[in-house]
């Protein structure tokens, strides 16, 4: 079956299609869980139609740790279920549903007491590989102070006796999702980001549909739908209360904030995991970059702009300093980014503690709410919302699929990769190139081949971002949905990360290369730019402020003065 391309026309087809009918399920909310319902569901053989207020993995589901895991953690909380349930869903990622996206990484944990603590983290270990039943990774292994220093030279050797070695597996979650709906699309849903829902439709106390803003052309239409599933992850009291409804899960926004570094300043072998006095530390290999995160803290400020402040940065530079022989200092930071964990909410006022297991609530008839969980388990809660939904639709409905349904760019990702060296001299690239973009693509990795072979141009660097093509960016808007520069930079590509400059030598460029298939004119492509520009201006100032409050004040000031340039032009 071939994928389908969420340009412009596409998307123009499937608002019209959501206007002129009515669906089995509408699915609100664009993040990994939502993606994955209407997935879930429309491979059960429902109509479906999905609608995502900004860009496709906007919120939660682009700023996690992009670990694919069970949890370690979880099992000193004694949580064996939702660990068991992790793994499981790690397992048939990383063979089945999803190899091209999810790849094993190993992972050592220092060990600083002689008996107890190898005991204590090697038992731990031990039930995490027997929880794994697929056996998909290698077993854990244990080290002596010698072999740990060998994996991880960069650790101080003072107090160190040792270490054990685990894997886990890691996943660009922003493209993961988004090729979640493009999987939907390829079924037969109509999806749809820069769709606001600005109320829920009802019939008395029935929930029939939502008001849905197009918010590219202004016009609102009426999607009808004889079940509504909310997953807005952090956003979900939000959309209660558009529903005029009181009961349903109630959610807690947790920040975390992870720091990109430099390869080369840290001198290690593998991932590592800390013990931090609240929770864990991960140091997490990604591209040129290691990953340093996270931070665990309360946000009560507007969700849909988390930022990092001072205080976030210089925690978690102080906890992995406290185990490097060289330390990092703030200039190694190259990379900053924060997100909000949807947690169910509870009573205790420590986030870190809070369950990370799902509920999914049917509050009115026709509306069914999905909240909490963890990205690696979002097919458990996705199939979950989904089976509630279809004891609303008065009939049988057949058992969910998505446990053997390969996501676009999985079929023949196996093939393309070992023959990655003919590719390569077919198509002019590197073989390390095309690697790359097979772990980004897959087998879709021909679409970007067959636009280099059309125009040898698209097969040069971005100016400002070497590690991309300039055909991924045009693919990026011919394909895969992007409305926006910033959905580009940030999601499709993670060059708002991954550039010491967060992308602004890039953007000139990026934005010249989408406006003919997105049909911006000259001005339009200054005010992307200049928006974006203002976007990361207020990032940055918003790591030199103090706290929560001053660095989103911070933070929002650039955002006004960026929908001022967009609406002077």
């Amino acid at each position: 079956m071939t994928a389908v391309p969420l340009g412009p026309p596409y998307r123009e087809a499937a608002l019209r299609r959501m206007s002129d009918g009515e669906f089995d399920v509408l699915v609100v909310g664009g993040g990994v869980v939502g993606a994955g319902a209407a997935l879930d569901a429309v491979s059960r053989g429902l109509s479906v139609a999905l609608v995502e207020a900004r860009d496709w993995a906007a919120g939660t589901s682009s700023r996690s740790s992009k670990l694919i895991h069970g949890g370690l953690r979880y099992l000193e909380q004694l949580d064996f279920r939702l660990v068991r349930e992790a793994l499981k869903e790690r397992g048939l990622l990383l063979t089945r549903l999803a190899p091209h996206l999810v790849q094993p990484v190993p992972f050592l944990f220092p060990l600083r007491h002689r008996m107890w603590e190898r005991f204590y983290v090697g038992a731990g270990v031990t039930l995490y590989d027997t929880f794994d039943g697929s056996r998909t990774l290698p077993r854990h292994r244990q080290l002596s102070r010698r072999r740990a220093l060998a994996a991880a030279p960069g650790l101080r050797p003072e107090g160190l006796v040792g270490a054990v070695q685990y894997y886990d597996a890691q996943v660009d979650d922003a493209r993961f999702t988004m090729t979640l709906a493009r999987t939907a699309a390829q079924y037969g849903a109509a999806v749809a980001t820069g769709a606001r829902v600005t109320r829920l439709a009802r019939d008395g106390a029935r929930v029939t549909g939502a008001h849905v803003l197009d918010r590219e052309s202004g016009r609102e239409i009426l999607v009808r739908a004889r079940q509504v599933v909310n997953a807005t992850g952090v956003w979900t009291g939000e959309s209660r209360e558009l529903a005029g409804t009181r009961g349903g899960p109630s959610v807690r926004a947790s920040k975390g904030v992870h720091i990109l570094v430099r390869r080369d300043r840290i001198a290690l072998r593998t991932g590592l995991i800390l013990r931090t006095e609240k929770s864990v530390l991960f140091v997490i290999p990604w591209g040129r970059h290691w990953i340093i995160g996270t931070t665990d803290t309360d946000w009560t400020l507007d969700p849909a702009r988390p930022v990092a402040s001072r205080a976030d940065v210089d925690y978690l530079l102080e906890r992995v300093n406290a185990v490097l022989s060289t330390p990092l200092a703030r200039d190694d930071v190259e990379g900053v980014y924060a997100g909000l964990r949807p947690l169910l909410a509870g009573d205790g006022a420590d986030t870190a503690r809070l369950s990370r297991e799902h509920t999914v609530a049917r509050p009115a008839p026709g509306l069914v709410v999905v909240a909490g969980g963890k990205y690696t388990t979002y097919r458990v809660m996705a199939r979950d919302a989904v089976d509630a939904a279809a004891q609303g639709l008065g009939g049988p409905v057949p058992a969910s699929v998505t446990d053997r349904l390969p996501l676009v760019g999985a079929e023949g990702f196996e093939a393309l990769w070992n023959g990655r060296d003919r590719l390569a001299a077919r198509s002019g690239l590197d073989t390390a190139r095309i690697e790359r973009l097979l772990r980004r693509y897959g087998s879709a990795v021909e679409d970007l081949v067959g636009m280099v072979e059309a125009d040898p141009a698209l097969g040069e660097p971005l100016a400002g971002a070497a590690d991309y093509l300039r055909a991924e960016v045009v693919y990026a808007a011919t394909h895969e949905g992007a409305l926006r520069l910033e959905d580009v930079l940030a999601r499709r590509t993670r060059i708002s990360i991954e550039e010491r400059d967060r992308g602004l030598a890039a953007a000139p460029e990026a934005a010249a290369l989408v406006a003919p298939v997105l049909g911006w004119d000259a001005a339009a492509v200054a005010r992307e730019t200049e928006r974006y520009r203002l976007l990361v201006e207020g990032e940055r100032a918003a790591e030199l402020a103090p706290d929560d409050l001053s660095a989103y004040g911070a933070a929002s000031a650039r955002a006004g003065e960026s929908r001022e340039a967009r609406t002077a032009g």
